[in-house]
């Protein structure tokens, strides 16, 4: 799978000859302005958009990933995206439901809107007659004076709407109450619309839902400054079907940046999709056909033990995320781990990625004994079990049996001189690290 290949595939493709119904069935609209003159218009000849993402981390995640999947389908059936990052709103931070933000410093903004382009770059095409943008709202807010501000922007805003908005309204109504500066975050980013309005011809703002106040912000601005209506589009926020809270995992937020989630922990949270979710997960977050959603789809109630559904969406995912060799090494290490694979081929950072939730025991660097690693690593509760366990055929370092219960293992046996892979059985598994 070739990212910037598939970015480039015919226009004529029939998923896309009409993108709204697209998008609709893919399950990415849940607001929007006029819905008829919207399909309409994306059925018509190529019109420029844009999504905004806010430096307020050094990576973006699963919840960004939506809007970016989104910025490609419609850059697939030809429109010409503007991929905004908010090196001024990043400084501000729009209003959280439960609490004012942490601002943080000029320098710390500025290196992560670095980071954010970078990621924003891997999932368009900057090639073709439909080449995406990379902007920066800091260009155009950075030279404006306060008064300038105010008197240009601030002035076709009225209190009365801004504070009915439901993120304010909820944030007035509570202890921790708004300050201004998150209370103005509106306007800027009306602002943002209105200035891609005028530079690029920008006429559609995607987002997701919970920001539906701030991307009429914009169409309300342009509507007044300009006289003239232009769209906005709001996905929704995806959920579980079991309640739990999506896009988290063990309480962590699934980030696209490798050292913030890495490959192995993104591909295993999408294995551990529910049967009940793999189809919506499926038609959001791959580019794989009807037919062939379909087709896993009936899989997945037929035959639910297979996983076929979920390997396939975390093969897809992660392929897209960080790239199909990176995903055939986590692959090849989940397989690894339980024998079906050579231990010895996988790069360190995979290997200590796929066992990081292992329990784990220090050896001395002299070496210890198979029996002492099977207590200290906590296989067995004590030694003449584990000697039980050595005789039986259930002990296994690095995926080679060990039958002598007097065998010692040092570093010259370790993975990458430092770990060995101890397994009792065929799945229960524990890492041994060599001091020093």
């Amino acid at each position: 799978m070739s990212l910037q290949t598939e970015l480039r595939a015919p226009q004529n493709d029939p998923s896309f000859a009409n993108v709204w119904q697209e998008l609709k069935w893919r399950g990415l609209v849940q607001v929007s302005t006029d819905e008829a003159a919207l399909e309409e218009l994306l059925a018509g000849e190529p019109i420029t958009y844009y999504c905004g993402f806010d430096p307020t981390a050094p990576s973006l995640h699963l919840g960004n990933l939506v809007q970016l999947l989104t910025m490609r389908r419609m850059q697939l059936a030809g429109h010409k995206p503007l991929g905004l990052v908010g090196g001024s709103t990043g400084l501000v931070g729009d209003p959280r439901p439960t609490a004012e933000r942490t601002m943080n410093s000029k320098e710390t903004v500025t290196e992560w809107v670095g980071y954010l382009q970078g990621q924003v770059q891997r999932f368009l095409s900057f090639e073709g007659e439909n080449a995406a943008r990379m902007v920066n709202n800091l260009d155009w807010t950075e030279p404006m004076s306060v008064l300038d501000f105010l008197r240009d922007v601030g002035k076709y805003y009225r209190v009365g709407t801004m504070i009915k908005k439901d993120i304010v309204a909820s944030r007035l109504n509570s202890e921790e109450g708004i300050s201004y500066a998150e209370f103005s975050y509106q306007i800027l980013q009306g602002m943002d619309y209105l200035e891609l309005f005028r530079q690029y011809g920008c006429v559609l703002q995607q987002g997701g839902s919970d920001q539906w106040g701030n991307l009429t912000s914009g169409t309300d601005l342009i509507r007044k400054v300009e006289g003239t209506s232009v769209h906005a589009l709001g996905t929704p926020l995806i959920t579980n079907s079991d309640g739990t809270k999506f896009g988290k995992s063990e309480g962590n937020a699934i980030w696209l940046d490798a050292a913030m989630c890495s490959p192995y922990d993104m591909y295993q949270f999408w294995l551990n999709t529910s049967d009940a979710d793999v189809v919506d997960r499926l038609k959001v977050f791959t580019f794989l056909s009807r037919e062939e959603i379909a087709d896993l789809g009936a899989v997945v109630a037929e035959k639910p033990q297979a996983r076929e559904g979920q390997r396939t969406l975390a093969f897809q995912i992660t392929a897209l995320v960080h790239g199909v060799d990176a995903t055939l090494k986590v692959i090849a290490a989940s397989a690894a781990l339980f024998g079906q694979g050579e231990l010895a081929e996988l790069d360190l950072a995979t290997l200590e990625s796929a066992t990081r939730e292992l329990p784990r025991a220090v050896a001395p660097a002299s070496g210890m004994g198979i029996v002492e690693l099977l207590v200290a690593a906590g296989l067995s509760k004590s030694n003449s079990e584990a000697r039980r366990t050595v005789g039986e055929g259930g002990a296994y370092v690095n995926n080679v049996k060990v039958t002598d219960p007097d065998a010692v293992l040092g570093a010259s046996d370790a993975l990458h001189g430092k770990y060995l892979l101890v397994r009792r059985g065929k799945r229960t598994l524990a890492m041994v690290e060599f001091a020093g």
